[in-house]
């Protein structure tokens, strides 16, 4: 809940502090046992700000820390186009396996030092998608209104939840052909290969695998929002430290991994 002090959370297992954390790769640290379903990503807008570690840490699943880097924690807040989702080796959907999604994230690391994401939400404008996610996987989805525009090398994504006075934000960048190359915090942010999240009283590791991610230079014109603040963070204050843009890649999850018991 926004305004609820992290140290009413339970605590985070004591080795979670001290066991090393994965490195940092531009490719997933190891294959994936099974492919559980697969989608493509495009036209993703990655906008990030520094965030409280300690409050961070009251939003993260029992098991999990919040992973820092040089001492900081970050609050992601991603824009992008979902396509071509299918299960398995099943052919992709057709209709319901497209659609926009912009989500909250948050960055965690386990006891057996696995870095991964925590999303806190994730709005989405097909309601069978979020139906099906938030039963099958715990995860926070939102039915919402989601927009992609090009207007020539501009990119306009815009999103509201549905129903009167409800959150949404907006980002408006100028895309360049140049390539642009990720410093140290931006692969910090991106190389992610898996998920946290808490189902049926349990916390789990959900593993992903991609090609290493593209980057093109572009430049933020404006943004808006207020998904930040209603995920239960403090809204965002400035302008963002660091904004990506990547064109796409084709993305595969495998079976969901338990964490250990404290």
């Amino acid at each position: 809940m926004p305004g609820r002090r992290a140290a009413s959370a339970p605590p985070p297992h004591r080795s979670a502090w001290h066991r090393p954390a994965e490195p940092l790769t531009p490719l997933p640290p190891r294959p994936l046992r099974r492919v559980l379903f697969r989608q493509h990503w495009r036209d993703l807008v990655f906008l990030h700000w520094p965030a409280d570690p300690f409050r961070v840490a009251g939003l993260l699943p029992p098991g999990t820390v919040p992973d820092l880097h040089q001492g900081r924690s970050y609050v992601g807040l991603v824009f992008f186009r979902m396509e071509r989702l299918a299960f398995g080796r099943m052919p992709p959907l057709p209709y319901l396996g497209t659609f926009g999604e912009v989500n909250v994230r948050l960055y965690s690391r386990d006891a057996l030092g696995r870095r991964g994401v925590v999303f806190r939400s994730l709005d989405c404008d097909r309601l069978l998608p979020v139906l099906t996610a938030r039963a099958g996987f715990g995860l926070p989805y939102q039915w919402s209104r989601v927009s992609t525009r090009w207007f020539g090398n501009r990119l306009l994504y815009t999103t509201s939840r549905r129903g009167h006075g409800r959150p949404g934000a907006r980002a408006w960048l100028d895309v360049e052909d140049t390539p642009a190359t990720p410093g140290p915090l931006e692969e910090f942010l991106t190389c992610r290969w898996g998920l946290h999240e808490r189902v049926g009283g349990r916390t789990y590791y959900l593993p992903n695998a991609h090609p290493a991610w593209t980057f093109r230079t572009c430049t933020l014109l404006h943004w808006e929002d207020d998904l930040v603040r209603a995920a239960g963070l403090p809204k965002p204050h400035g302008e963002p430290v660091s904004v990506l843009y990547a064109e796409g890649l084709p993305v595969r999850f495998g079976t969901p991994l338990r964490l250990p018991t404290p």
